[in-house]
This record gives structure tokens, C-alpha cells and sequence, in this order.
């Protein structure tokens, strides 16, 4: 008889404490077989903050998929993802979450960003997601094993906040041929499209392969 799911031990970490973030991960991952044996880090009280000190998206997702998978011994993933808004010249990118000074505070950089194009008509931008899977150090302290995939997903900006769903810049953002804002979505529709979506797709059948018999 098979172990319920529930009753598994974790196979796999998500490097996030973003209840948001572990929700829509997991629906992803989900949908491409990979149905259980997933973590987020409130299952690892000891789990480190990982400073996101990267100039990149792959670099700072890396950081904190070797940290975590060095912390936990397991397998982890984590993501970067940010906004890039073409007449920002490409920021807030790896700022995103942190725009406005304090990380994580959604609506104060929801406010600057909306401040910053006040006046300014051309509003395209494009969600970046790189997503990177590292698996714990060999014991030599030898080979690091990462892999990492992308996703972009293309719009524009619109003037004021609309829609309760997602989290981050979604109540604002216009996905490219729609009239919504990713907030607008339902979940699963947000996911078919998203650049995390997206860039977490990409990476599954590698996650899958790897830990098909782990």
C-alpha cells in the first residue's frame, strides 16, 4: 500500500517563507507530476535569510538554492523574479522587492513604481523569472550541481491597482494580447502564462528525472 502523501518526508525544498510564493510553486510543479514530497521553509525554523547580493536573477536564485540545499541536505529550489519596466531602463529588476526601500512591501513599491510613470505614456515592462535547482554539496565539498531555466512573460503597466488575486506588482500588470492584470486571473490561469510558470516548466522534467528515485 502506498504512503499517503501527507506522511512523506520532504523530498524537496521550495527556498521561499512566501505563502504566496510555496501556493503557486506547488500548483506548477503539481501539474507536471510532481505531486508530493514538497517543502517550504517554515518546515525549517533554522533555514537562513539568504541576502540576495546577486546582480542577476540566476545569480541571486542560485544563492539561495545552494544555501538552502546546503542547510536542509535535500534537494531545494528557488526562484528570482522581479519586474523590468522598458522606460526604467529595465528596474526595478533584481529590486523589485525591495523598490521602495523595505523588502517585501508590496504597496509602497506598487506606489513608486506608479509614481515613477506618472507622465510617462509608453508603459512596457516584462516579468523575469529564473528559477534554479541545486542539490546539497558532495561530501569531497568537490562538483556544485545546479541547473537553472528562464521565463519572461510580456505587458505593459496600468495606471492603478486592479485585482485582489497574486501578490507583488500583479494588481498592476497587463499580460501582452489581454485586459486583465495577473491580480485579475484566476490562479490557474495566471500560472498557464506567468514567467514563474514559465521558467518553473522548464525546469520540472529535471527536478522530476532527479528525483525519481530519491
Amino acid at each position: 500500500m502506498a504512503e499517503p502523501a501527507a506522511s512523506r518526508p520532504p523530498r524537496l525544498v521550495l527556498a521561499t517563507r512566501n505563502a504566496g510564493k510555496i501556493a503557486e510553486l506547488s500548483r506548477i510543479l503539481d501539474a507536471v507530476g510532481f505531486a508530493d514530497g514538497l517543502t517550504g521553509l517554515g518546515s525549517f525554523p533554522g533555514a537562513p535569510d539568504v541576502p540576495e547580493t546577486g546582480l542577476t536573477f540566476a545569480d541571486n536564485a542560485l544563492l539561495k538554492a545552494h544555501a538552502i540545499a546546503a542547510c536542509t541536505g535535500l534537494p531545494a529550489v528557488a526562484d528570482d523574479s522581479g519586474l523590468c519596466v522598458d522606460a526604467l531602463h529595465g528596474m526595478p529588476g533584481v529590486f523589485s522587492a525591495r523598490w521602495a526601500g523595505k523588502h517585501g512591501d508590496d504597496q509602497a513599491n506598487l506606489r513608486l513604481v506608479l509614481g515613477q510613470l506618472e507622465d510617462v505614456s509608453a508603459r512596457g515592462a516584462q516579468f523575469v523569472c529564473v528559477a534554479a535547482l541545486a542539490l546539497p554539496p558532495d561530501g569531497d565539498g568537490g562538483t556544485r550541481h545546479e541547473w537553472t531555466a528562464t521565463g519572461v512573460l510580456a505587458g505593459s503597466l496600468t495606471r492603478v491597482p486592479r485585482g485582489a488575486n497574486g501578490f507583488g506588482y500583479d494588481p498592476i500588470f497587463v499580460p501582452e494580447g489581454g485586459s486583465l492584470t495577473t491580480a485579475q486571473l484566476a490562479p490557474e490561469d495566471k500560472d498557464a502564462i506567468s514567467h514563474r510558470g514559465r521558467a518553473f516548466r522548464a525546469l520540472a522534467p529535471v527536478i522530476t528525472a532527479l528525483l525519481a528515485g530519491r
